[in-house]
């Protein structure tokens, strides 16, 4: 199961509680992680070591904040990174202080790409590549990001060295997640990779893969070149 991938026994997932049982604050417009929540976690306790477990790859947390958009700026050019781990203990220390989809503002966009990959069309390794994309009600769209990272970080994919990253977009209606991946060409590994994600997933509507190429020439008028 996904959610076994890279889950310690004692870790807890529940968002939104604190440690002394009170409902934490909500996140103001923009904001993503608590720096001082984050500072204090992450830091071991006097005199006892921290076992680490290193993952397959080093992954950083991206975020685009809808405060910072601006319709003249290029696309992008808001998005900045936030933080790189590269074991189990470092992710689940970021992911137990950053706010859940569900609670970031509408119109933010997050990703968790792997290191040195910048979410963007025009990075090298992104260019010749494409992504998959689920839509999601926001009351499962939080559970789903979680086990879409599960997946990646813990190397579930039979085609993992294709994969780039993912991104959730936090929308009106509904949150998309989307996989970015190398090789668009490569029609046996895109569609080994989406159906992973639905089996991970246990998602059954029909998902397209769109090529960046088409997407930034076509935008929203691009067509899917593959289904599952």
């Amino acid at each position: 199961m996904v959610e076994e991938i890279v889950k310690p026994e004692d870790q807890k997932i529940i968002r939104g509680v604190g440690s002394d049982g009170e409902e934490d604050e909500q996140p103001e417009d923009g904001e993503i992680i608590d720096g001082d929540t984050l500072s204090s976690s992450s830091s071991s306790r006097p005199g006892t070591a921290v076992v680490q477990h290193p993952l397959e790859h080093s992954w950083t947390f991206w975020f685009d904040n809808p405060s910072a958009k601006s319709k003249q700026a290029a696309w992008g050019s808001s998005m900045r990174p936030i933080y790189t781990f590269s074991t189990v203990e470092e992710f689940w220390s970021l992911y137990n202080n950053i706010h859940l989809p569900s609670k970031l503002a509408q119109g933010a966009d997050f990703y968790c790409f792997k290191n040195k990959i910048e979410p963007k069309w025009e990075d090298p390794v992104c260019a010749n590549g494409g992504k998959w994309t689920m839509t999601f009600s926001k009351s499962k769209s939080d559970m789903c990001w979680l086990y879409t990272l599960l997946a990646m970080i813990g190397e579930q994919f039979d085609h993992g060295d294709d994969l780039c990253g993912a991104v959730v977009n936090v929308r009106a209606r509904q949150e998309k997640i989307s996989l970015w991946t190398k090789n668009a060409a490569n029609e046996s590994a895109q569609t080994s990779i989406g159906k992973q994600w639905k089996e991970f997933l246990d998602y059954s509507d029909v998902i397209g893969f769109i090529f960046h190429e088409d997407a930034k020439k076509l935008d929203r008028g691009a067509k899917n070149k593959y289904t599952v």
